[in-house]
Formats: structure tokens, C-alpha cells, sequence
């Protein structure tokens, strides 16, 4: 190959879209995998220039007990993601199974932030909107966030925690569920 067809084909493949050229199986199949992933379902906020800003997540796990991290992945482009990363600090809010209509609304891409907060009762902690009722919540410190394809991994060191009683809201299949088995007694 002579030199210039050599230099159009480097550039084509710098800027090819690396999502689209991966091998391996379509979106399609790989968003019905993921579906079968039970998760909990919760709501990430933070201090947005204009005010707060949430989404509903349900990749959320523990990281680290020492230190005290989190792990939390958030669509790229999101509103949410960008006042995390300039404000360094979020919450994360654990959903009991009566918040169902909550964690629609804050999904929902057709809803403004305001309406999302609309009638919740809300506070600041460490400077973060956090949200009352939630089964346990957490403010975080970002300690860290990289893209990985279309979400970015967000880790928060643990600044202040909740935990209350209840339920866990649950996440399967693409739809919303609770737990059917009884709770065990608090001594175990």
C-alpha cells in the first residue's frame, strides 16, 4: 500500500466509532443479558448550577469498607454526571419498594429536574440534595470517574450515611419488583 492510501486508512480507523467496531454480539442481545441482572434501584443527585439534579440508576455496588467507597455508573451526557464531576460530591439514595413512582419519575428523559424533585421532601447534606425517605442514602466524595463506552464509572469515598428500615425497590427484566420472601429478624 503506498504511503497515502496508508495515511487515509490510519485516519479512518482513528476516527472510527470503537463501540461500533467491537466484536462480539449487537446491543439488542446484550441489553436482554443485561435485563436478567437483578439490581436495586436507586437515585444518584447532586448541586447542578441552577439547582438539583437526579437520575435513577440501577448499577450501583459496594467498592471498598476501608476506605468507604462506592461504585455508581451514569450515562454518559447526563446532567447529573456533569454537576458530580464539577461540584465533586453526590448522593446516593436507596430505594424502598413503595418508591416506585419515584424512581420512574426520575428516569424519566422527559422530565425536568424540577419536576423530579417536585413534592419530595429534600435537604442538604455536605452540600448535596439528598432525599428523605429513601431505605439509606449516602453523600459521597468523587474520588474518581472513567468512561467506560456509553456510561462513566463513578466511584465516592462514603462522607456521610443513612441506613432505615424496609424494603428494597428491585430492578429485573425491565421492570420494577420487591423482594417475596419475609424480611429475617434484626438478630439474624
Amino acid at each position: 500500500m503506498n504511503a497515502r492510501l496508508r495515511l487515509v486508512a490510519d485516519r479512518a480507523a482513528a476516527t472510527a466509532d470503537p463501540l461500533h467496531e467491537e466484536p462480539g454480539p449487537g446491543a439488542a442481545r446484550c441489553l436482554g443479558l443485561y435485563a436478567k441482572l437483578a439490581a436495586g434501584v436507586a437515585v444518584v443527585t447532586a448541586r447542578g448550577q441552577d439547582g438539583p439534579l437526579g437520575m435513577t440508576v440501577s448499577a450501583v455496588t459496594s467498592l471498598s469498607a476501608r476506605p468507604p467507597l462506592l461504585l455508581a455508573c451514569l450515562r454518559d451526557g447526563s446532567r447529573t454526571l456533569a454537576a458530580l464531576r464539577a461540584r465533586r460530591a453526590f448522593a446516593v439514595h436507596l430505594l424502598r419498594e413503595e418508591q416506585r413512582e419515584l424512581a420512574g419519575r426520575f428516569a424519566s428523559s422527559t422530565t425536568t429536574a424540577a419536576e423530579r424533585f417536585a413534592g419530595t421532601d429534600t435537604r442538604q447534606v455536605l452540600g448535596v440534595p439528598v432525599l428523605a425517605g429513601a431505605l439509606a442514602w449516602s453523600v459521597c466524595l468523587t474520588e474518581d470517574v472513567r468512561r467506560y463506552g456509553d456510561h462513566h464509572l463513578v466511584v465516592g469515598r462514603l462522607a456521610a450515611v443513612h441506613v432505615g428500615p424496609g424494603r428494597p425497590l428491585l430492578w429485573h427484566d425491565r421492570r420494577f419488583g420487591s423482594l417475596t420472601e419475609p424480611l429475617p429478624d434484626a438478630a439474624g
